[in-house]
């Protein structure tokens, strides 16, 4: 259920459930005369046999208003990349498919990593850079957004709230991030945002105050949401990184170049369910343990850019802040679901937040040892200055891939 509450530093723009769907589609169609839209989908080829994806593609088949969709391909073979040729190819609208691990974007990514420009690691970071200075580069739309392809809950409705605030000319937004309820039919859901997120920034809170960066960050009501969209012009200045915190990176780079009344977020959702992460508690470098170290480290790093000091002594501190108020959110969100009739196992929430406490000290530790790390991929601004005729190989590149 929609609220009309402004509790933060963003606007949050709510779903008071009052304009239905083919209203605001048909507004989009209107704005797209002057502000084209294009659609962002990293994707690895195994999602092509989900039943997620084949609704999202579905849906999109209905979206009149789109100028462009961009498929961000890893992980496929010759064939796999022919067999996603075939698999888009009821698309409608113009699409392009970018085979990442073709021939020919890996000799693009060779060139770069010689300038020392190139992605370090694989990942949905890399491939979302990548499929956004493809973008850029095409120049067909003036508006771009960029969501998962393993949403089980898709609709429609969720893609026209996304763009609308970024393309509507009576309004100033140039940056708009998606939120919703997340929970299955039973459980309630979102466990690094729940988890992870909220306690960990009331805890950095206590130790440095109201640090413009942490207020931000924390006015976001699902920070970890992978659906966003925004102008070109903040795409270009953007750097993203490479590993579990490119949303949180995202958001900081956002907020380095643009003023916070700049950026909004939006209810795009009644409810939201995708492909849910293994805790990996055996391995950390997987799954949600993997995931809370990079997060957290990320959030270090732009911390430290603000003027912020870490120590060791510091970092065993705000572990067991973090723990105290990440013990108390268990039992309101604990309440939260008994009320509504769903379902939360404490023990396994509790047990959650001890290994969330051990990777936020840990992420400390990885921070302090190594404080010159760069976890973001350069700009696509910088690109282009590096490398004037970059763009133009890209699209030549992607085109003769996608003959």
């Amino acid at each position: 259920m929609g609220d009309f509450y402004q509790n933060g530093r963003v606007a949050t723009l709510h779903n008071f459930r009052t304009r239905p769907l083919e209203d605001l589609e048909t507004s989009l169609l209107n704005y797209a005369r002057k502000r084209s839209m294009s659609l962002i989908l990293p994707a690895l080829f195994s999602e092509l046999h989900t039943t997620a994806l084949a609704r999202i593609v579905d849906a999109l088949t209905q979206v009149v208003y789109l100028d462009e969709i961009i498929i961000g391909l890893d992980r496929a073979s010759a064939k796999d990349f022919e067999y996603a040729r075939r698999y888009f190819g009821r698309l409608p609208q113009h699409y392009r498919i970018l085979w990442n691990d073709g021939p020919r974007l890996r000799q693009l990514d060779e060139r770069l990593r010689e300038q020392g420009l190139a992605p370090n690691a694989m990942g949905k970071g890399r491939n979302a850079w990548y499929c956004l200075g493809y973008a850029l580069a095409s120049g067909r739309g003036q508006a771009l957004a960029l969501h998962d392809c393993d949403i089980i809950t898709y609709h429609r409705m969720m893609l026209a709230r996304l763009f609308y605030p970024v393309v509507d000319p009576k309004l100033h937004f140039k940056f708009c991030k998606g939120y919703y309820y997340r929970a299955t039919e039973e459980h309630l859901t979102g466990r690094v945002t729940r988890l992870l997120i909220s306690p960990l920034l009331k805890a950095l809170k206590e130790f440095f105050g109201s640090v413009e960066f942490l207020e931000y960050l924390d006015s976001f009501r699902y920070l970890l949401a992978g659906e966003f969209a925004m102008r070109t012009d903040v795409a270009l200045n953007i750097r993203i990184p490479s590993d579990w915190g490119l949303e949180v990176g995202i958001l900081s780079e956002v907020l380095r170049n643009n003023a916070i009344n700049q950026i909004c977020q939006v209810d795009i959702a009644d409810r939201y369910d995708h492909k849910h992460q293994p805790l990996s508690r055996e391995d950390p470098e997987t799954g949600l343990s993997k995931m809370s170290v990079d997060i957290a480290k990320a959030i270090y790093v732009k911390l430290a850019s603000y003027g912020s000091e870490f120590s060791h002594g510091l970092f065993r501190s705000i572990k067991a802040t973090y723990f105290r108020i990440a013990l108390e959110q268990v039992e309101q969100y604990y309440a939260d679901a008994v009320i509504n009739g769903l379902s939360v196992d404490r023990h396994k929430e509790e047990a959650v937040v001890d290994l969330f406490a051990q990777n936020i000290y840990r992420a400390g530790e990885e921070f302090l040892s190594n404080p010159m790390q760069t976890p973001f991929v350069p700009s696509w601004n910088r690109v282009i200055s590096a490398l004037p005729e970059f763009q133009a190989q890209f699209l030549t590149a992607v085109e003769e891939d996608n003959r």
